[in-house]
């Protein structure tokens, strides 16, 4: 900005001094309005521009744009939970050489399809990973996973749980389904720990899931109501496979196949505190054959510890 302090060539009398040195400061008042009212017209305009410019910006193609997001990206790797991913790429660099590149017969021949021989419905806890667990391979079992292990009835509608068992049962042909429980479960505790399993109007995920499991809590507390909290959990995290299982034998295909002798039902439970697996199958003629559908028999109950 231009300095706003008059200069004089020679000095005016000094009647006249008063009178000049009012009309300079009048003067000088008006160059700064009109210097400020320039600056002010310079900012708007400036301002418009960068609008411009962010208008301009919005409408440019799709590639540029991916461009800044990917660049974003890359900014976000270098925080502290890439060394994760990192972690994770040379896992997987090692299957790639250890397992995929020794076994390429094996892999290509899964690339054209799959002929599992179970079918494991476990627990999306992170801890009980069926595949480590049971050392189970690529193309070995078709594999769900959800809050507690659950299987719904038949008639309780649509869920990802029953898609997965029509497809394995009716077009992979799968010749068993393994139901498996654990130790700790989280959706158990759950389950165990509402006050009442009548008239789901909670807009939780999780009741509203896990109450698939209330008549494993129902007998559960029947049978174990003077136990502590943990002990009913451990109860029923037991009982809960049995119903499931027994749930299975409501979808007309499942039953269809079992009582064809094409399709056998197991039950398992991974106490992960010691390390120990126990296994058991559903006896299907004598369970119906107690003509009570919240009775299992089981036949071949075995443990591995």
């Amino acid at each position: 900005m231009a300095n706003l302090a008059p200069s004089f060539v020679s000095l005016p009398s000094e009647s006249c001094r008063g009178s000049l040195l009012g009309t300079t400061r009048i003067s000088a008042i008006k160059l700064k309005v009109r210097e400020t009212e320039q600056t002010h017209l310079k900012l708007g305009s400036s301002s418009r521009k960068k609008q411009g410019l962010r208008r301009n910006a919005s409408k440019e193609t799709p590639g540029l744009m991916h461009g800044i997001r990917k660049d974003e990206y890359k900014t976000a790797e270098q925080t502290e939970g890439y060394d994760s991913f990192n972690e994770m790429k040379q896992r997987f660099l090692t299957f790639k050489e250890k397992k995929y590149l020794e076994n390429l017969e094996l892999y290509h021949r899964l690339a054209e399809s799959q002929a599992p021989e179970f079918m494991v419905i476990a627990c999306a806890d992170s801890r009980v990973c069926p595949s480590v667990i049971l050392g189970l391979e690529p193309g070995e079992a078709f594999t769900v996973r959800n809050v507690a292990n659950l299987v719904p009835p038949f008639e309780s509608g649509p869920s990802e749980t029953n898609a997965a068992l029509e497809f394995a049962v009716n077009s992979l042909k799968v010749k068993n389904i393994l139901v498996i429980g654990h130790s700790c479960c989280g959706g158990i505790r759950a389950l165990m720990s509402m006050e009442n399993t009548d008239g789901d109007n909670s807009s939780s995920f999780i009741r509203s899931w896990v109450i698939v499991g209330k008549n494993a809590r129902l007998s559960t507390k029947e049978a174990a109501s003077h136990l502590s909290l943990d002990q009913q959990c451990r109860h029923c995290e037991k009982e809960s496979v049995n119903r499931s299982l027994l749930n299975l034998l409501t979808y007309p295909w499942i039953e269809e196949q079992v009582m064809r002798g094409n399709l056998s039902l197991h039950g398992g439970y991974y106490n992960f505190v010691d390390c120990s697996f126990e296994k058991w199958t559903l006896d299907y003629y004598k369970t119906i054959s107690r003509g009570n559908k919240d009775t299992i028999a089981v036949t071949g109950r075995s443990f591995w510890s």
